[in-house]
């Protein structure tokens, strides 16, 4: 019974890790880049686009396609930045536990 017991306060302990941990995600942003930094996106967390800049040097009529294709490409950067660091905070909180492989964290 007390193996029990001493499971479910780590189970509430990793929990409130897990929520801590989910929060920063949160709160984090990251920028991504195209173009060789012509054109910037910033992403929360959540990946919720907070901020977009684009080199004034783009505003050509003929060239939307290209600062379409830029844009992309730097919200793809960015979000690749967010699932990267996720990962990583993930698998520090998880070091040493018995979780199988492909099992993906926080539920």
């Amino acid at each position: 019974m007390r193996d029990l017991m001493g499971m479910m306060s780590k189970a509430k302990e990793m929990q409130a890790k897990f929520q801590a941990m989910q929060e920063e995600i949160a709160n984090m942003e990251a920028e991504g880049q195209s173009g060789g930094g012509i054109v910037k996106v910033t992403l929360s967390g959540r990946f919720e686009m907070k901020k977009l800049h684009i080199d004034p040097s783009l505003f050509k009529e003929d060239e939307v396609e290209i600062l379409e294709d830029l844009i992309l490409a730097a919200h793809n950067d960015a979000k690749a930045k967010v699932e990267a660091e996720m990962q990583k905070k993930t698998q520090e909180m998880t070091a040493g536990l018995p979780i199988p492989p492909g099992m993906k964290l926080p539920f």
